[in-house]
């Protein structure tokens, strides 16, 4: 498990109300995929960046399933003025404030049979440090699933599950020389 501080940053997040997390990333990310590739109104391309970033929303989808934030790291260029998705790609600006995460890095493929695992694993090793009494009961998210990789690389794939610490722990983040990204 590491601790890591996240500075203030701008993300392109694509609500995705689909039954599994797999179904969700798939849908989010061909949206924002279109959006990079210029499907904005400045028609601006966008690099490419990584992790794409999968926010699990417990019982706010469909029959009470999860629902899910599916988002990209807009480039440093496009941090202050992110151009505007065309209406129907249904995306949203989503402006990050500074938040300490823990993290818990995870190989293969993240579907929906290993993240809740992966999740499970990471909230174990929590409980077990001296971040154990931070998780943040603020979130909207119960946790995130990074990943790094195109879908065509097979071997050597990193994944990595993210819970959101409470401010408290932002505060130590700040003060203990946690990694900053």
């Amino acid at each position: 498990m590491e601790i890591r501080l996240y500075r203030v940053s701008a993300w392109m997040s694509a609500p995705a109300k689909q039954i599994s997390f797999e179904k969700a990333t798939k849908d989010g990310f061909h949206r924002l995929f279109q959006y990079i590739q210029g499907a904005n109104l400045n028609w601006s391309r966008i690099s490419m960046t990584v992790p794409v970033l999968t926010s699990i929303v417990p019982e706010a989808g469909p029959l009470h399933s999860s629902a899910y934030f599916v988002s990209l790291y807009l480039p440093f260029k496009f941090q202050s003025n992110p151009p505007v998705p065309l209406p129907e790609l249904n995306l949203q600006p989503d402006s990050w404030p500074s938040r300490c995460i823990a993290v818990r890095k995870f190989s293969g493929f993240a579907k929906d049979y290993n993240i809740v695992e992966e999740a499970e694993k990471l909230s174990i090793s929590l409980s077990r440090s001296p971040w154990a009494n931070s998780t943040s009961s603020k979130s909207e998210y119960a946790y995130s699933i990074a990943q790094y990789n195109s879908p065509f690389k097979i071997i050597g794939r990193v994944n990595e599950v993210w819970v959101e610490l409470n401010e408290s722990a932002l505060d130590s983040c700040k003060s203990n020389g946690v990694a900053s990204y």
